[in-house]
C-alpha cells in the first residue's frame, strides 16, 4: 500500500471509531457498546429527533440505540366510524423532513421508532369492532413505517377516551388482531409495548398469545421502577423509566445499576430536550456501560 493510500485507511479508521462522516458524505456507524440498550422518547413538538444522535460513549458507542418520535395519533372519523392514523404539524414536519430528521440518526446505527397514542376521540387499540378493522389501522401503520423508511412502532394506550362519539369499550380480541397483523406486516421490524391502558392487559384471544410478538416492553412510570407484567425476556424489558432532568441524577444512576445487577435489557427515558444534558446522562451511562457521556453537538 502506497504512503497516501496508508493515510486515507487510517483517516477512515478514525472517522469510524469517532462516528465520523467518511469520505463519501454518509456518517459511519459508531462502535458498538456492550450492555443494556438505552432508549429516548422524543417530544417532537418542542425538541429535535437530532438530539438522539448527540451524545456518545467516552472511547466510542453511542448513548441511545433507539429513538422515539413521540407522537402519532389514533384518531377517529365519526363520518365512516373507523379510526385512522393522524400526525400533527410537528411529527408530519419530521416524517416530511426523514432525510435530516432521522436518516442521520439511523447512519450512526440508532434505530427510529414512531410511537401512536390515543387523542381523545373514542379510538383506541383496544376497541376495534371487527377483526377488519383492526387489520385496516395495522396497514396504515407499516405503511408509514414502510413510506417513511422508519423501524418500527411503538403503542401507547393512553388518552383514547373509550366510548367518546359512540365508539365501544375496550374489548378482548382487538390489541390480539392489531398487533397480529402488525407483526405480519413488519416481520423484521421493532414493535414496542408502552405498558399501559387497556392495551397492554388484552394479550391473549382466542388461543393466540400476542405477546411474543412484541421486541420490547416498558415501565411507563417516569421516576419509577416497576417490572412490566409481560412474560417476555429480562433482556427485552425496561423496568426503569427516567424523565430526563425531572428524575434525580441518583435515581437514574440507581435505576441503571439495578438494570445490569438484575439482568434487565432495556433502559427508557423520556423527553430529551436540545441543551447539553451529557453530566445528567453520565449518571446512568457509568453504571450500563462504565463510560461517561459525551455531547457530541
Amino acid at each position: 500500500m502506497s504512503k497516501l493510500g496508508r493515510i486515507t485507511a487510517l483517516l477512515a479508521g478514525v472517522a469510524l471509531l469517532a462516528g465520523m462522516t467518511t469520505s463519501t458524505g454518509t456518517a459511519a456507524p459508531r462502535l458498538p457498546k456492550t450492555g443494556p440498550i438505552s432508549v429516548a422518547y422524543i417530544e417532537v413538538n418542542s425538541n429535535s429527533m437530532l438530539n438522539v444522535g448527540k451524545y456518545a460513549l467516552q472511547g466510542g458507542g453511542n448513548v441511545f440505540d433507539i429513538g422515539v418520535i413521540f407522537a402519532a395519533n389514533i384518531n377517529y372519523n365519526t363520518t365512516t366510524k373507523s379510526a385512522y392514523l393522524s400526525f400533527n404539524p410537528n411529527v408530519q414536519r419530521v416524517l416530511d423532513n426523514v432525510a435530516t430528521q432521522v436518516r442521520p440518526l439511523q447512519a450512526k446505527g440508532i434505530k427510529v421508532m414512531l410511537s401512536v397514542l390515543g387523542n381523545h376521540q373514542g379510538a383506541g387499540f383496544a376497541n376495534f369492532p371487527t377483526k377488519a378493522s383492526a387489520e385496516a389501522f395495522a396497514k396504515q401503520l407499516s405503511d408509514a413505517v414502510t413510506k417513511y423508511g422508519l423501524d418500527g412502532i411503538d403503542f401507547d394506550d393512553e388518552y383514547s377516551e373509550y366510548g367518546k362519539n359512540g365508539t365501544g369499550q375496550p374489548n378482548a380480541s382487538s390489541f390480539v388482531h392489531l398487533v397480529s397483523a402488525l407483526r405480519a406486516a413488519m416481520p423484521t421490524k421493532l414493535i414496542s409495548l408502552y405498558n399501559i391502558g387497556p392495551a397492554a392487559s388484552r394479550l391473549s384471544y382466542g388461543g393466540v398469545d400476542i405477546t411474543s410478538k412484541f421486541s420490547y416492553a416498558w415501565n411507563p412510570y417516569y421516576g419509577t421502577w416497576s417490572v412490566p407484567g409481560i412474560a417476555l425476556p429480562k433482556s427485552r424489558l425496561s423496568p426503569a423509566a427516567v424523565q430526563i432532568g425531572a428524575t434525580s441524577t441518583s435515581t437514574a444512576a440507581s435505576f441503571a445499576r439495578r438494570t445490569v445487577s438484575e439482568g434487565y435489557g432495556v433502559y427508557l427515558t423520556y423527553n430529551l430536550g436540545g441543551s447539553d444534558s451529557h453530566t445528567y446522562l453520565s449518571s446512568f451511562t457509568k453504571e450500563l456501560y462504565g463510560k461517561e457521556a459525551v455531547y457530541t453537538g
